[in-house]
C-alpha cells in the first residue's frame, strides 16, 4: 500500500538493532594494498612463469553488447589444431583450453589463432630436468640467454592483454561511394519475385491444360 500525503508513518519499526546487522567496510584499502601484495608475491613464485593463463578473445553475448571483446574461457581445438599446439601440451605451457566450444566465425578463429602463435613465438620452454632437453623445449641457446641475471620479468598482469576498440574507432561515416550499387527498380524486381513464386502452381496447371488441348486437337 502506497502512503500519499501527509498521514502517520505506518509499522514505523525504528527501534531495530540495525547497528548488528550493518557491516562496514573500513578495512578497504587495507584490502586493496593485501591484494596487490599477494599478486605481486605469486608473481615472483612462479617467475617466469606468467601468472594467469592465457585466454581466448571471444564476443560479448546480446545484440547489445556483441561489439565488445572479452577474454573467454579457454581456446577450442580446432584453434589449437591450427596453430599446431598439441591440446595436452597447451595446458602445461600456460594456455587455457575449453573442449566444448566451437568457433561460429571465420574472423574468431583467425584472430584467436594469431593469438596463439604470438604466444608460442614469445614462450621460452626450459626443460624439467637439466639435461634432458626435448623436442618441443626452447633451444641451449635461448635457454642460456634468458637464464642469466636481470633477463627474468615479473609481471603480474595479462600475457597478451586484450584490448577493446574505443568508441570512436567502432563508429564511421559511410559515403555513397563505398555503399555497394544496388540493383535498379530493386521494388520492381522484388514484386515480380513474390508474384511468380506465389502463382507457379497457378501458371503449370494452365500450361498443362494448354498442352493437353493442343494434343487433342491434333488427334
Amino acid at each position: 500500500m502506497t502512503i500519499k500525503h501527509n498521514q502517520q508513518i505506518q509499522h514505523n519499526h525504528f527501534r531495530k538493532d540495525w547497528q548488528r546487522r550493518v557491516r562496514c567496510h573500513f578495512d578497504q584499502p587495507g584490502r586493496k594494498s593485501r591484494r596487490r601484495n599477494a599478486r605481486v608475491q605469486k608473481a615472483a613464485a612462479v617467475a617466469p612463469r606468467p601468472v594467469d593463463k592465457l585466454r581466448p578473445i571471444v564476443r560479448c553475448p546480446s545484440i547489445k553488447y556483441n561489439r565488445r571483446v572479452r577474454a573467454g574461457r579457454g581456446f577450442s581445438l580446432a584453434e589449437l589444431k591450427e596453430a599446431a599446439i598439441p591440446r595436452k601440451l597447451a595446458p602445461t605451457i600456460g594456455i587455457s583450453v575449453d573442449p566444448r566450444r566451437a568457433n561460429l566465425s571465420t574472423e574468431s578463429l583467425a584472430a584467436n589463432v594469431e593469438r596463439l602463435k604470438a604466444y608460442r613465438a614469445r614462450l621460452i620452454l626450459f626443460p624439467r630436468r637439466s639435461g634432458q632437453h626435448k623436442k618441443l623445449d626452447s633451444s641451449k641457446e635461448e635457454i642460456a640467454e634468458h637464464s642469466k641475471e636481470g633477463k627474468v620479468t615479473r609481471k603480474t598482469g595479462m600475457a597478451l592483454p586484450i584490448k577493446d576498440i574505443s568508441r570512436e574507432e567502432a563508429i564511421g561515416e559511410v559515403s555513397k561511394s563505398d555503399m555497394p550499387k544496388g540493383t535498379e527498380n530493386a521494388y520492381r524486381v522484388l514484386r515480380d519475385a513474390r508474384s511468380e513464386a506465389r502463382l507457379v502452381g497457378v501458371r503449370e496447371k494452365r500450361a498443362k491444360a494448354k498442352a493437353e488441348e493442343a494434343t487433342a486437337t491434333k488427334k
